[in-house]
């Protein structure tokens, strides 16, 4: 089980938000559904371990067997992707996505270039890695910063409302290219969503969050 959140409970101050209990496998997508406000990207801030108070948790976050609990955000390759594509607008898109790359992973910068252009050219991007990432449709951004959360090599990725902003045609690309990639990787994933098509799409447990 690549990630599992054991007796997991998140409270505001003294309230109890939710519990859950749940195992993500390699591949798989875990989404989570819920009303706004019942804590849904505060599930996502425990597992990167970014939740600060008033928020706080009880139970175990495991990552691939290993209890990171106390682990530090940028010890535990968590990946995730946001509505907006937070790309480095100063950056290149293969600039960016070098950014995110551990530094070890080429043997020197001609190599992670090449790399760069075959991430790029996988999902029909080849040849924008010179351009300014302001000059990509919104589409082409998502892909953008997909291939950035997968070049940092993650253990676990986050997928908070990634496809909301997205019109209904592009949503339905993005979404199967997105999913397709995570379990081509076998990297567990995790979603957050209002959209039941995207919940269907991800092919995974559901869970729904409400108010203890």
């Amino acid at each position: 089980m690549a990630l599992s959140l054991e007796n997991l409970v998140v409270s505001h101050a003294q309230n109890t938000l939710f519990k859950v209990n749940v195992c993500v496998k390699d591949g798989e997508i875990l989404t989570v559904m819920g009303p706004s406000g019942a804590g849904k990207s505060t599930l996502l801030q425990a597992i990167t371990g970014q939740l600060h108070g008033p928020f706080s948790f009880s139970g175990i976050i495991k990552i691939n067997g290993v209890v990171v609990n106390d682990k530090a955000a940028h010890l535990r390759k968590v990946g995730i992707m946001f509505q907006d594509a937070l790309l480095f607008e100063h950056m290149t898109v293969a600039e960016n996505i070098a950014f995110a790359m551990p530094k070890d992973s080429h043997a020197n910068r001609k190599a992670k270039m090449e790399a760069i252009e075959e991430m790029l050219s996988a999902v029909d991007l080849a040849g924008t890695g010179e351009r300014a990432v302001t000059s990509l449709s919104g589409g082409q951004q998502s892909r953008v910063s997909l291939l950035r959360t997968l070049a940092s090599q993650p253990d676990v990725v986050l997928l908070d409302e990634p496809f909301s902003k997205l019109d209904f045609a592009l949503r339905e690309q993005i979404r199967s290219w997105t999913f397709k990639q995570l379990k081509a990787r076998n990297i567990p994933a995790v979603l957050v969503t209002h959209d039941k098509e995207d919940a269907l799409a991800a092919g995974g447990q559901i869970i729904e969050l409400s108010s203890c």
